[in-house]
């Protein structure tokens, strides 16, 4: 019986160590989410949210394969240096802030390539709208332990979104027939990583 116990203990811990997740905060002051869009087809127009957060588990401490990821970000910390096109971005022309004061993404899985290379997979909800969204990944010179001793790992993550699919439906156009502001938008966002 002794022995049958001993044997049972040692898979409950085998099977907990297996599914074991290591969980990571992103560190909101080295950590950026910003936009770029062309302006009436000659120069673009870029800007950050300043409020964000953000969690990540990993099966262990090194490898970010199939890491899931979770991303939220406060629209209203919208910050392009103007305050009036600040404010016109969050009206219903663009964000609808007040309504839809959030924007997500969640079910992310990141999936390795090569040479520090990921995709990232996951459902992006911006006003009303949740679509499926592929972001390029590098993981930026591995993992390191800071002067702290924290546990810390960086990436840099791009895609493209037509703003349109999201209700951003501001259209104003130049008597041209060129849009005043594009419907491509670039992402990118650098993220730290800390180990929790």
């Amino acid at each position: 019986m002794k022995t049958l116990l001993t044997a049972l203990a040692s898979l409950l811990l085998i099977t907990n160590t297996a599914f074991a997740q290591v969980k990571w905060s992103v560190d909101p002051a080295h950590t950026s989410a910003r936009f770029e869009v062309n302006h009436l087809g000659i120069s673009f127009v870029d800007g950050t949210f300043n409020t964000l957060s953000g969690a990540v588990e990993t099966t262990d401490s090194v490898n970010f394969n199939q890491a899931k990821i979770a991303f939220e970000i406060d629209v209203n910390s919208i910050d392009t240096r103007i305050d009036a096109r600040d404010q016109h971005l969050k009206s219903d022309d663009f964000f609808n802030a007040a309504q839809f004061p959030k924007m997500t993404l969640t079910n992310g899985v990141l999936i390795k390539g090569k040479k520090g290379r990921y995709t990232l997979k996951g459902d992006l909800t911006i006003r009303d709208v949740t679509k499926p969204v592929v972001f390029q990944v590098v993981q930026n010179n591995g993992i390191i332990t800071d002067p702290w001793g924290k546990t810390r790992a960086g990436f840099t993550a791009t895609t493209s979104i037509n703003r349109l699919d999201y209700h951003i439906n501001y259209n104003d156009k130049l008597p041209t027939g060129v849009q005043a502001v594009a419907s491509d938008v670039k992402i990118i966002v650098n993220t730290e990583l800390v180990k929790n």
